[in-house]
């Protein structure tokens, strides 16, 4: 906002309130200053935009924040179904805590809590950018909204017999060794057997190329967080490799799509191939120390492990 400025023996100041420009002539500067306040607390919205609506925003986000993330997909496709709900008709300048809360109870009537409270922690950052950067609002309309209840904590682990009734589900035998697969259901198999082995996720897996394992290291040029990691390797994880020596061949939603087919053609009903995450953090906790762990899974802070981290009691009891 520029400042007052001098014009013979007055004082001209302009500045803008509600999207309006306004003026007005002083005496001094400082009853121009003064008066610039005033108007402020006069227009507590002052800086709003009157007709920008939360729809506006998220457009806005979109453009401008949501293309610059790894997820971006995922948030495009969540704020332009936002857009369409009855908050996205919500005039910015109107927007309170009481439009957030009946979005969110309406969404669980349609979502599990999960995925509200993961679309909650969207709008909180969209409304965070208006406030700070764009100036659309003066607080958070998401501050005093309750989440939903987290849901407990997944532990599912994978058995051998599991391993093994998914791989021929794959067409493929879980102990083969030194066979290039031939079909993309047998490099889903081999990549499932590669997660339980390296504890790596889908696309992490589906992006290795031929030049990203030296040695017994894979090179991951992007993860989850945006950085690179580098994963050693077992021998079994090895072996794998050097049947897909160019790497997998398949993409992620590929790999999720056929997986999907193939699990329920295998009967198991509640796995996921993020299961395996699961599975291998439980068996490399038996091998590594907790940092040596945390660092090869990518973890920055160690608590994170106990999310992944689901050895029985039956089986701790066992090495006692």
């Amino acid at each position: 906002m520029a400042a007052p400025k001098k014009e013979g023996t007055i004082w001209r100041h302009r500045i803008m309130l509600a999207g309006v420009r306004t003026s007005g002539t002083f005496d001094t500067k400082a009853a121009a200053l003064a008066w610039e306040a005033e108007q402020r607390v006069a227009t507590p919205k002052g800086k709003l935009g009157l007709t920008k609506t939360c729809a506006d925003a998220f457009e806005k986000y979109e453009l401008e924040v949501s293309k610059q993330k790894r997820g971006y997909r995922w948030e495009a496709l969540r704020l332009a179904a936002m857009a369409e709900t009855d908050l996205g008709k919500v005039k910015m300048v109107d927007l309170d805590s009481t439009h957030i809360a009946a979005w969110r109870d309406q969404r669980l009537k349609q979502v599990a809590p999960g995925s509200v409270t993961r679309e909650m922690n969207l709008l909180s950052n969209v409304f965070s950018v208006a406030r700070k950067e764009w100036k659309w609002i003066s607080t958070s309309p998401t501050a005093d909204v309750k989440r939903p209840k987290a849901p407990p904590a997944r532990n599912r682990l994978i058995s051998q017999q599991e391993i093994e009734t998914m791989c021929l589900a794959l067409g493929w035998r879980h102990d083969v060794v030194d066979v290039a697969p031939t079909t993309k259901q047998q490099r889903i198999a081999l990549a499932f057997l590669f997660a339980i082995e390296t504890a790596m996720r889908a696309g992490e897996i589906c992006g290795l190329k031929a030049d990203d394992v030296t040695g017994r290291v894979a090179r991951l040029h992007m993860t989850k967080n945006g950085l690179p990691r580098d994963v050693p390797l077992s021998a079994r994880a090895l072996q794998i490799w050097e049947m897909v020596p160019e790497g997998f061949g398949v993409t992620a939603a590929t790999l999720d799509a056929m997986f999907r087919v193939a699990r329920k053609r295998a009967g198991i009903n509640d796995m996921t191939f993020h299961d395996t995450r699961h599975e291998a953090i439980t068996r490399l906790a038996k091998k590594l120390h907790v940092l040596d762990l945390a660092r090869m899974v990518g973890h920055s802070d160690i608590r994170q492990l106990q999310t992944y981290y689901n050895e029985t009691a039956a089986d701790i009891a066992n090495r006692l």
